[in-house]
């Protein structure tokens, strides 16, 4: 079975290395954990009291996940990441102490069900930047907050904005400042201090070495950065963080020399991915692999092999092919054979979907031992 491993000792590492470096900016941050789907095994690996001490809180999109960590441990301050569903308003109520919000009816039922539970709901109001996902447009945000300030079980905690997650418009120093801007205003016009305005994520990171973050943004929300030691900005590793944890091994189930292009009639009715025919491969052959997963477990796409003499043939709903070349290492030895392991490494999406799939087996890797 194929199996993702989960280096635990470099992700706690990178998170104490990010608390250090955000705390000498002034900056709280939530440890953004969705990558994980609420896995409690792992997250009790990581959300140590250690950790645990030097951030913000916990967020997630998934009511489930938020769920898990309240059960383990009551005293997380978590938050929901995404403007709720009318659906589970009660959830969010039970499970998240803070929530982002871009809708006026939204938090009107989170008011209503908050004073059911006698409890006070923080809310996040998101502002839209110019990223088109959620976010209320920035000529209706003074009377939007003016209406949600007179909500008797809601408190409004900040201001926050979401930029690069779909369309990639980058956190410039100048979108920022709107937020700085919207604060100071209203802040003058209710009387009343926004703790926290939250701007940055894993892809404003960068700006904080070059000192293009406005003085006012004090919060980020980070999670690629924590558990991948990258920056989306440009996809490279940020500071000395650990790029090195998670591994994908994936078995060898066939190893056969092949020809390189299908022979026959290629129709439509294909339901994987293949890599593009040139007409120049016909009559030649190379030694393709069998690889022991595919499209239910995760796209190839976010799959990168160690080797780099390996490439990708194609994917199918179980299983993916791979070319290895002449199979023959420096020394001119045979390099693979039916049972090696092949390991790749997998993006962010990736191990979403990895630890999403059944037919996975996860491992747990703590100071170079399976736990």
């Amino acid at each position: 079975m194929a199996e993702l491993h989960i280096n635990v000792t470099e992700i706690r590492n990178n998170i104490i290395k990010l608390s250090e470096y955000l705390k000498k900016h002034k900056i709280k941050w939530s440890l953004i954990t969705k990558v994980f789907s609420g896995d409690k095994e792992i997250m009790q690996h990581i959300l140590t009291p250690d950790i645990v001490k030097d951030i913000h809180s916990v967020g997630d999109s998934r009511l489930s996940s938020l769920k898990r960590l309240k059960d383990w441990n009551k005293d997380l301050v978590t938050i929901y990441l995404k403007p709720p569903a009318h659906a589970y308003i009660e959830d969010v109520i039970d499970y998240a102490d803070i929530s982002l919000n871009s809708s006026y009816k939204t938090i009107q039922a989170l008011d209503k069900v908050a004073k059911k539970r006698n409890k006070i709901h923080k809310v996040i109001i998101m502002v839209e930047l110019g990223e088109l996902r959620e976010g209320v447009n920035r000529e209706d945000l003074f009377d939007f907050y003016d209406k949600v300030f007179k909500l008797e079980n809601i408190e409004v905690v900040g201001l926050g904005s979401n930029l690069g997650c779909m369309y990639g418009v980058e956190p410039t120093y100048d979108k920022l400042l709107q937020l700085n801007l919207y604060k100071e205003v209203i802040e003058t016009r209710h009387n009343s201090k926004l703790p926290l305005i939250s701007g940055g994520s894993s892809i404003t990171l960068p700006l904080l070495e070059t000192g293009m973050v406005p003085k006012d943004i004090n919060h980020f929300r980070i999670g690629e950065a924590a558990f991948f030691g990258t920056s989306p900005l440009e996809n490279t590793q940020f500071l000395d963080l650990c790029t090195d944890t998670f591994n994908f091994y994936t078995q060898i189930i066939e190893l056969e020399e092949k020809q390189i292009v299908p022979d026959g009639v290629i129709n439509d009715a294909s339901i994987g991915h293949s890599a593009d025919i040139n007409d120049e491969d016909i009559g030649k052959t190379a030694y393709k692999a069998i690889l022991d997963f595919g499209l239910l477990d995760v796209d190839r796409e976010g799959l990168t092999p160690d080797d780099k003499d390996i490439t990708f043939v194609g994917i199918t709903s179980d299983m993916t092919v791979v070319d290895i070349g002449d199979n023959k290492d420096e020394n001119g030895k045979q390099k693979y054979k039916i049972g090696d392991k092949i390991c790749l490494d997998p993006d962010y999406i990736s191990v979403a979907r990895l630890l999403n799939s059944r037919f996975i087996e996860r491992k747990i890797i703590m100071d170079g031992k399976e736990c």
